[in-house]
């Protein structure tokens, strides 16, 4: 744990700053929605159910982000996405999408579209992260590690979220298929009008109606703002002026 002037930060005080940067974050705030895991089983009404769905870890940031008091700790040593708080999927078993139009091709998703993937590709539970925070018991967690997959099983959401229990998880889970999806993990075709159907990005980040690249490339938080839930589908933009932020035709 990390310490100032020779006396240790308390878990609240780590976990209040964690709180604070998710509500100060660019387009809305992470806190209350629904990659918000903390208290999730009683503001959907299944209080019946403790422990269900996810373990809380009394805070919403990191089920993505490392911990302030792991910050020294090494992720990718313990099988994490670089600089993320979550486990790294079996990269090799994406099918990605194709086409022969595609400009650049890529044969595996970078790290940041891998950290939505952990989830929403339905291998790995929700709350499967590399570091727990301090002061979490792992003797004390009854959950049952739930994944975003459709299948009928015990560890799957869709046990229940079939449609008829409750609503479908289909639509949230993306599978290893990606072939009929955007692509992602590209250098994006529009830098220095290589191609002339991309527009030139107004900054090295993106686009100034919030659409962003990263590291020159289009990944799946170029389109979609995990810490927005103010617009469907956590879209940058409107979904009828999205595509043409990229795409001129």
């Amino acid at each position: 744990m990390r310490r100032i002037i020779g006396s240790p930060i308390p878990q609240a005080i780590l976990l209040l700053i964690c709180a604070l940067w998710a509500l100060s974050a660019a387009g809305g705030t992470i806190l209350g929605t629904k990659h918000d895991f903390t208290g999730l089983n009683k503001r959907a009404g299944v209080q019946a159910m403790p422990g269900l769905a996810f373990s809380d870890y009394g805070s919403p940031c990191v089920y993505c982000h490392v911990p302030p008091e792991q910050q020294g700790g090494d992720s990718v040593a313990a099988g994490g996405i670089e600089g993320w708080n979550r486990f790294t999927p079996a990269t090799g078993a994406y099918t990605l999408y194709d086409s022969r139009t595609l400009d650049n091709k890529v044969r595996a998703p970078s790290p940041i579209s891998l950290l939505c993937l952990s989830c929403h590709d339905g291998t790995m539970a929700v709350d499967m992260t590399v570091f727990k925070p301090n002061g979490f018991r792992s003797s004390e967690d009854a959950a049952l590690h739930l994944r975003i997959n459709k299948a009928d099983d015990l560890w799957s959401c869709g046990k229940c979220h079939n449609g008829k229990v409750a609503h479908n998880i289909a639509i949230k889970h993306l599978d290893t298929d990606l072939s009929n999806d955007h692509p992602i993990s590209m250098t994006y075709a529009g830098l220095n009008h290589k191609d002339p159907d991309f527009r030139l990005p107004d900054s090295p980040y993106g686009f100034d109606n919030g659409v962003k690249l990263y590291d020159n490339r289009v990944e799946c938080a170029t389109c979609h703002n995990v810490h927005n839930p103010d617009v469907t589908l956590l879209l940058r933009d409107r979904a009828d002026r999205l595509c043409e932020t990229c795409h001129i035709k």
